[in-house]
């Protein structure tokens, strides 16, 4: 069981479920200690982009100028009704309807103008309703924290207010132009996609690089390929027991591979349960509030694996919603010339 198969039962229940299959679990090797904290930005006290400050060191008009601008690939997917989100926790899927429509304002005529213009001037419009953490999405630093504080020590008792975080919002996060890398643990393991539940290890990720003959530099955006994105318009199947990253293999991407960000084709990037006695998202805290690496979910990377591009300029921009804890995006692809 994990967190997706828990959508009927109160919350509290839930959590207490997963912590309690987390003990089963745990390595001693990723424990994290109750006292655990937030981590301390080396780039100032009122730092609130973490790892992303390494753009600053990224040469992009020479990174530009060796992309193969002949292809871009659209690595976001479709938002629709039905489509897979996070329900477990009891937020909001994602809805659209209609506020206009061409019959209605003739019905209506909300602005007055009449049957006879009103059937000529054909209006549509409509509203969307989601929780900020659906579909192609980036988690901003103020998404998960420790003991009440969010990376670089905001606390939610100083810096959040009725109208969100007044720290690390989503608008805050920069437009991001860096090298991209692409994992595919699935194809490096001979499979189509990763098995419900499996962890993928520190181990898998130096096997994919390897086959890939792909190595990771300091400042990189490191994209991970479970294959469950194949799911995607079945919603129920995309997230029932999905693959994703264990505490180990986190570490090697922020402490060895530098990565600035990361993320995957999963819901959750993490796998489910728990390895960490006490913390049911140890790899979210360690990221976020620990390392201050911004994570990403649901990434379309499925047209990357087939044509086995692994290195990439990764272009892309969140939507600049004030004091929110995610953001939609729409990142872009473009090959780098081998």
């Amino acid at each position: 069981m994990n967190k997706y198969s828990l959508i009927n039962l109160p919350i509290l229940v839930a959590l207490q479920l997963l912590t309690a299959q987390s003990l089963a679990h745990q390595n001693a090797d990723t424990r994290v200690s109750a006292d655990a904290q937030v981590g301390k930005s080396p780039w100032g006290e009122e730092d609130q982009l973490g790892r992303l400050n390494l753009m600053e060191q990224i040469d992009r008009t020479k990174l530009l100028a060796t992309a193969d601008w002949s292809e871009v690939h659209d690595l976001s997917v479709d938002y629709f009704v039905g489509m897979p989100s996070w329900q477990a926790a009891g937020d909001p899927s994602y809805q659209i309807w209609m506020t206009h429509t061409p019959r209605g304002a003739v019905v209506d005529n909300v602005l007055g103008q009449g049957e006879a213009i009103n059937k000529h001037v054909s209006y549509s419009g409509s509203a969307i309703s989601m929780y900020t953490h659906t579909g192609t999405h980036i988690d901003a630093l103020s998404h998960f924290g420790l003991n009440g504080q969010i990376y670089n020590g905001f606390s939610a008792d100083q810096h959040l207010g009725d109208r969100g975080w007044r720290r690390s919002g989503a608008e805050t996060l920069p437009p991001i132009i860096a090298r991209g890398v692409m994992i595919d643990i699935a194809a490096s393991l001979g499979v189509d996609q990763l098995a419900d539940n499996y962890r993928i290890s520190a181990e898998d990720i130096k096997l994919a690089l390897q086959k890939q003959q792909v190595a990771l530099h300091k400042g990189d955006v490191v994209m991970i390929r479970t294959g469950r994105m194949q799911n995607y318009a079945q919603a129920q199947q995309f997230m029932h027991n999905a693959p994703g990253l264990g505490m180990q293999a986190a570490r090697y991407l922020a402490e060895e591979g530098n990565a600035m960000l990361v993320g995957a084709d999963n819901l959750s990037f993490e796998a489910f349960p728990s390895e960490v006695s006490g913390n049911y998202v140890p790899v979210h805290t360690y990221l976020l509030a620990q390392q201050g690496i911004p994570i990403m979910e649901l990434v379309n990377l499925e047209s990357l694996a087939k044509q086995r591009i692994y290195e990439f300029v990764f272009i892309g921009a969140s939507l600049k919603l004030k004091g929110a804890d995610a953001a939609p995006m729409r990142p872009l692809a473009i090959p780098l010339r081998r």
